[in-house]
């Protein structure tokens, strides 16, 4: 293989897909196989932790490529104040608590066809944030959203570094 097929950190996606994704975005990976390898299909970056202004559009993209959304697992200590449904397009989607962290989204089509979304916190930088979105749609991705996260997005300031 040659040194420019490799691909580079952060280059994972063609560039106009760098551009485009900003707070609000999911990318999604939909394999049309029966098996599916990576532990992620998909990343999702809110713009806030306000769930019912922000699921009612990720519920709509996912039912544009995959068809009616039943329910959407969430930890709900991540989130404001989680009803137990949504209503989008006139559908009910039922919100379950899961204590998945609040790094993922557990999407259910039908009765047992899971998707699993990494969220990307919404006060993440955009080069963090799409990072992160990139290795999570990685069709070779074995890495878990936590850790994804923990790679990508900088480490916090200190107390000492902030006050120096």
């Amino acid at each position: 293989m040659a040194e420019s097929d490799t691909p580079t950190p952060g280059k994972l996606l063609p560039d106009e897909i760098h551009r485009a994704v900003k707070p609000g975005t999911a990318l999604l990976r939909l394999q049309t196989t029966h098996f599916r390898e990576g532990i992620l299909d998909g990343a999702w970056w809110p713009r806030s932790r306000d769930v019912t202004a922000e699921l009612p559009a990720l519920i709509e993209v996912l039912t544009a490529h995959l068809g009616p959304i039943m329910r959407v697992g969430l930890d709900t200590a991540a989130w404001d104040d989680v009803p137990t449904r949504v209503v989008v397009d006139d559908r009910v989607v039922h919100l379950d608590s899961f204590p998945v962290g609040d790094d993922t989204a557990l999407i259910t089509r039908g009765e047992n066809d899971h998707f699993a979304l990494l969220v990307v916190p919404p006060d993440t930088t955009p080069d963090a944030a799409r990072d992160a979105m990139a290795r999570a749609v990685d069709a070779d991705n074995v890495t878990q959203a936590a850790d994804i996260l923990v790679a990508t997005l900088p480490e916090p300031a200190t107390e000492r570094e902030e006050s120096g």
